[in-house]
């Protein structure tokens, strides 16, 4: 796959098949993560992959529960304005948002692997979430939806930590939960605020100097 073509379409797929990714499909998205830089070659990261139904079924209710809590907090306000005036497009866009990472918690247990990350020794995260973003652009070459979340280890770290055997005395801490599967969905340039309403140059609020109306990269273009 062509590099600026997963770049492009590699967005959150939340809504996927059941169906088991392959031993080797994994391997492949793992080998690409642990390619990713490393703030002095330390490589202070774990994965931890999970397949069991039996560990899914106990992370199950914590996710759930996490995901209301985010919803009843940050995102309370922002919630409330988009279902007071639900055909506004920023309201459209809200509420699809809800409803797809609402999608993944409802069916926590029938997404078939999940990968969770830890680091320690990287408070601000530079070289866990390169990996992370690795294996999610690998995962897209092979098809495989993905889905980066922070809300398990934000809310119920440390008892997700004891379903998974993570050793608290060693200072691991979860950065993330990723879900893969197979897309029900279609991949597709995911739309954005233009780069030029996003990004200055030199210093704050001055124009970089370029308009991009359209992304520059499309399936038909190639």
């Amino acid at each position: 796959m062509d590099v600026r073509e997963a770049l492009y379409t590699t967005r959150a797929m939340r809504r996927v098949r059941p169906d088991p990714i392959p031993v080797g499909v994994q391997a492949r998205i793992l080998d690409a993560a642990i390619r990713a830089p490393s703030g002095g070659n330390t490589q202070g990261w774990r994965f931890l992959l999970i397949d069991d139904p039996a560990i899914k079924a106990k992370l199950g209710p914590l996710y759930r529960d996490a995901m209301a809590t985010l919803w009843q907090t940050a995102y309370r306000d922002r919630l409330e304005r988009a279902r007071s005036a639900p055909t506004d497009p920023a309201s459209v866009s809200m509420l699809k948002v809800q409803a797809s990472a609402q999608h993944l918690a409802d069916h926590f247990e029938q997404v078939p692997l999940f990968l969770a990350a830890f680091s320690r020794g990287d408070p601000s995260g530079g070289s866990i979430f390169p990996a992370i973003w690795s294996a999610q652009l690998a995962a897209r070459a092979e098809g495989v939806g993905s889905a980066l979340t922070s809300v398990l280890g934000f809310f119920h770290g440390t008892e997700a930590n004891q379903i998974l055997g993570v050793p608290a005395e060693k200072g691991w801490i979860m950065n993330c939960l990723v879900s893969f599967g197979y897309p029900t969905g279609r991949w597709a340039v995911a739309p954005r605020r233009p780069v030029h309403e996003v990004a200055y140059r030199n210093t704050w609020g001055t124009e970089i100097g370029v308009r991009i109306d359209e992304p520059l990269w499309s399936a038909d273009a190639g």
